[in-house]
Order: C-alpha cells, then sequence, then structure tokens
C-alpha cells in the first residue's frame, strides 16, 4: 500500500514538469510563427509600395509622353483652322485686334461660370491644349510656366523669362557703402541638386492664379487675306492671346500670358461643346459653338497693331488715348475700303 501511494506521489509530480515544458515549447512556436508573419506582411507590404511606385512611374511616363505627342503635333499643325494656300492668296495683312470680354457685344462668350478663358486654362490643365509663349508660335512652354505667367508678380515674387533674357536677374556690382568700403557681397542662394527623374506632365498649381472672370482680355493675331480663286476677302485667325490686365501687374501695364494655335482652340471648343458656349441672351435654345462664333465674327474688337517695318503697335506710332483709338478706327476704315474697292460696277 505504501509502495502504492509513493509511486502515486510520484507520478503526480512528474505532470507539472511535464505540462511546463510543453508550454515552454508551444510558446516558442507561437513566437516563431508571429515572426514568420511579420516578416511575411512586412515583405508584402514592401512588394505593394514597390508596385505602387512602378505604377506611377509608369503614369508619370505615360503623360510625358502624351504631353510630348500633344506638342509635337500641335507644332506640326498650322496655326489656321482653315489654312488658305499660299498659292491662292493674291493679298495678306497682319492685323492684331484686343478683345475686352467686358464688352456688351463680348459677354456671351464671358458668361458666368462659361467663361473662355476658364475653359482655356482647364484646358491647359487637363493637358488637351499647347501653350506657346508668344503670338509668333514657335516656342511651346510646359504647363507649370502657363500658370506661373497667370499669377500676378507681387504674389509669385519672381521674374518672368523676358526679364530674365532682359537681365534683371544679374547680381549687382558691388557698391561701397559711403566710406570707401565695398559692401560685403551676398552669399548666393542655395541651390538643390538636380536629380535625373523626369518633371512630372501634370500641371502643379500654386493656388495664387488669376481666376478665369479676372482674364477678360484677350489679342488676336489674323491675318487679313484676299482669296483671288474664291474672290473673297477672309478674316484668317492666326492666334490668340491670353493678357493679364494692367491692374494685376505690379509694374503696371498688360502683360501676355500665353498664345495658343487657333487650330488647337478649335478642336477644343468643338471637343467641349456644353462648356465653349456662346451664350444667346435672346433665346436659350440657339446658344452657338465658340468656334461658330468666332467664324460668324459674333464679338468687338479694335485693332493694336498692324504689320509694318519697325513692327510699331499704332499706340506706338500715333500715341496713346484718344490718338492710338483715331489711328486704331482709320487703319480698320482703311482695310474695309480696300475690300470695297476690289469690284467695280
Amino acid at each position: 500500500m505504501k509502495k502504492l501511494i509513493v509511486l502515486g506521489l510520484a507520478g503526480l509530480l512528474s505532470m507539472p514538469v511535464v505540462s511546463m515544458a510543453q508550454k515552454r515549447t508551444t510558446k516558442k512556436s507561437t513566437t516563431s510563427a508571429q515572426k514568420a508573419q511579420q516578416s511575411a506582411a512586412a515583405q508584402a507590404a514592401a512588394e505593394k509600395k514597390r508596385q505602387e511606385e512602378l505604377a506611377m512611374q509608369q503614369e508619370m511616363q505615360k503623360q510625358a509622353e502624351m504631353v510630348q505627342a500633344r506638342m509635337d503635333s500641335s507644332l506640326a499643325a498650322p496655326a489656321s483652322a482653315r489654312p488658305i494656300p499660299a498659292s491662292d492668296v493674291m493679298f495678306k495683312k497682319t492685323v492684331w485686334r484686343a478683345v475686352d470680354l467686358r464688352e456688351k457685344q463680348n459677354r456671351p462668350m464671358f458668361s458666368n461660370g462659361k467663361q473662355i478663358t476658364k475653359l482655356i486654362t482647364e484646358a491647359v490643365k487637363r493637358g488637351e491644349l499647347q501653350a506657346y509663349r508668344s503670338d509668333t508660335l514657335n516656342t511651346p512652354i510646359p504647363a507649370q510656366e502657363f500658370f506661373a505667367n497667370m499669377t500676378p508678380a507681387e504674389t509669385s515674387g519672381g521674374l518672368t523669362e523676358a526679364e530674365k533674357a532682359a537681365g534683371f536677374d544679374t547680381p549687382a556690382a558691388v557698391e561701397d557703402d559711403g566710406w570707401g568700403t565695398p559692401a560685403p557681397a551676398k552669399k548666393p542662394a542655395a541651390t538643390t541638386k538636380k536629380t535625373g527623374t523626369a518633371a512630372p506632365a501634370v500641371a502643379v498649381t500654386s493656388g495664387n492664379e488669376l481666376l478665369p472672370n479676372e482674364l477678360y482680355k484677350l489679342e488676336i493675331k489674323e491675318d487679313v487675306i484676299f482669296d483671288k480663286k474664291r474672290s473673297r476677302l477672309y478674316h484668317d485667325i492666326q492666334a490668340i492671346t491670353l493678357v493679364m490686365p494692367a491692374k494685376y501687374n505690379s509694374l503696371g501695364f498688360e502683360k501676355p500670358i500665353a498664345s495658343f494655335k487657333y487650330s488647337d482652340l478649335a478642336r477644343v471648343f468643338r471637343a467641349h461643346p456644353e462648356e465653349a458656349i456662346w451664350f444667346n441672351a435672346q433665346n436659350d435654345a440657339q446658344h452657338k459653338n465658340l468656334a461658330d462664333a468666332f467664324d460668324l465674327w459674333l464679338f468687338s474688337s479694335y485693332i493694336t497693331k498692324v504689320s509694318n517695318v519697325n513692327d510699331a503697335r499704332l499706340e506706338e506710332q500715333y500715341g496713346a488715348g484718344k490718338k492710338g483709338l483715331l489711328a486704331a478706327q482709320q487703319a480698320m476704315e482703311e482695310l474695309i475700303e480696300f475690300e470695297y474697292s476690289l469690284w467695280s460696277y
């Protein structure tokens, strides 16, 4: 009996030892499994991040290719929406016209929420429209530069490309302090190291750009052409330029923002019929597309420049104010008289 009791006590004493060892083994295996799961999760997260970065790079590359393709196609396309063969041109005169969208006759293309300037800026932001530095249409500019030009000088604080080319960004000569001692030279601003990554194709705006209803000045460049085959005088629009009004420019004069080929603009107008509206105040069922409005000449303008040997504007030739307006009226009447003098009855 004593022997049985002893054996039973020994069995009871040995049982906890076995269970503790099992617990330690189970704990170690659980810890190893958790570490393996964490390692697998970290690898999966790293792989996901790598895939997202790769997809982003591919998307940026695709956008850059689209921007380059659009730029190439715009450069190759003619400026006119309906180009006239050079062999049919008997007479041509290049004329620049100013359009004030606040005038009553121009309000239909500047209606609330449907401003022509809003359509143009949004098309540039989406990458559908190529902007150019001037109305010569030789130098395309990226969307970032376009929106930088739309920013008033007092908020942007920078210089335009034309001002930089004129030398306004060059450091000034060292001046003395009035006592014969040269003033200490300013330390150059720290420059960031260029990387090999390409610039993003999507336009990045600063939020300080002028609103569409603040961009109420346009300049139209057209060729007045007499087509000898059709015996008709055409006003062939070549380019439309957005102009920053003088009151938003700290220098006090109007500043061109960017120019656009009229053929590109006509394509955008046709592609967005719901936004490119010439508002008909007399009949809501007869709103017209902006491309048709330009073809039908449904806007008011005045001549600011006619091609001349000095490439001077009328106000530079005849003076500003009333003299310039009289010169613009005279230039318009001379073109009308030339057209009427082409036939005799």
